[in-house]
């Protein structure tokens, strides 16, 4: 996203924040709201069926390289989203996206800064970075 948009966004995120003000209350809607798009994703698989969990061990092989090793491994994640699940799943990210920008303007961090900080974590860690 451009910085431009990013400022834009979390100016917005400042304005309509009415409600939920203390930090408190941010930190928990944005617990909430994860779990609600890990809610709306569980409801594609067992409600939709639009997609499905294919799920087993992950087999590593310590003699190929990190490259080879990745397109051995799987996400578990079989098929694409139905253009309404794909709608939901959307919606609670950008919930959760608006509460993240909110714990951002409570603590007078540039959301900006955190990707650009995160990015650049990133770049120069590479591969030592692996989760």
């Amino acid at each position: 996203m451009e910085t431009r948009k990013l400022d834009d966004f979390q100016t917005q995120v400042s304005e309509l924040l009415l409600r939920h003000r203390s930090i408190l209350d941010v930190m928990s809607k944005v617990q909430e709201s994860a779990s609600r798009i890990n809610r709306s994703l569980t409801k594609a698989v067992t409600e939709c069926g639009c997609v499905e969990v294919v799920a087993k061990k992950q087999e590593y092989d310590a003699t190929k390289s990190l490259d080879e090793q990745k397109k051995h491994l799987d996400t578990h994640f079989n098929g694409p989203l139905c253009e309404h699940c794909r709608e939901v799943v959307m919606a609670e990210m950008g919930k959760n996206m608006f509460y993240m920008a909110a714990l951002c303007n409570i603590a007078e961090i540039k959301l900006e800064d955190v990707i650009s900080q995160e990015s650049e974590r990133l770049h120069t860690l590479g591969v030592f970075n692996l989760s």
